[in-house]
């Protein structure tokens, strides 16, 4: 799911960047989108780190029996 987000942000990033040509005296709309860009690697790359580690982790079960008892001598 974070690798779907990090594609938005970078797909948002670029209209913004590179298609809207809108004058806003408030808001730098290059700027967002260079920073959603930004912000859309970073989430790819951290999924990635992320999925990584956990294809690497090993499960071990342990199983504890309790040890029988010698039959009692008379």
């Amino acid at each position: 799911m974070a690798i779907g987000s990090g594609i938005f942000l970078i797909v948002v990033g670029a209209i913004l960047a590179f298609a809207v040509n809108v004058e806003s005296s408030a808001v730098n709309l290059e700027v967002v989108g260079w920073i959603c860009i930004a912000a859309g690697v970073i989430a790819i790359i951290v999924s990635l780190v992320v999925n990584a580690q956990a294809r690497k982790t090993t499960h071990h079960q342990i199983v504890d029996t309790p040890a029988t008892e010698p039959p009692a001598q008379q």
